[in-house]
């Protein structure tokens, strides 16, 4: 399950509407990289797949791909503004260690077995 604070959910709905993406899904996976390991992903997608899992979240469906899934169960997404600009702020239960720029984190690798 994931969780998407107001805040978030509304962001999402005011970048598909800005970038007439309002038929596609909000998507939210995890991929190699950044300085701890994993970087989250975050992308409108035109179609659903046959490997998606669907969560709704605050009035927004969130399509997570099984190989993410289990880095993600439990996160909460959220959306902020402060002095440096608006940005996503994870908070992931699954992260064993997280990067300085809160985008990347090193998984929990017992909970991810």
């Amino acid at each position: 399950m994931l969780q998407l604070t107001a805040s978030a959910a509304q962001e999402i709905k005011r970048l598909q509407h800005s970038r007439q993406l309002t038929r596609h899904h909000f998507r939210l996976a995890v991929r190699p990289g950044g300085c701890a390991g994993w970087l989250y992903h975050l992308d409108f997608v035109p179609e659903i797949t046959a490997d998606d899992l669907e969560y709704e979240s605050d009035g927004v469906t969130v399509l997570v791909d099984s190989q993410s899934a289990g880095y993600l169960h439990n996160l909460k997404l959220d959306y902020a503004e402060d002095l440096m600009g608006g940005g996503f702020r994870f908070t992931n239960p699954n992260a064993a260690q997280v990067c300085s720029c809160s985008l990347s984190f090193a998984p929990n690798l017992e909970k991810n077995l």
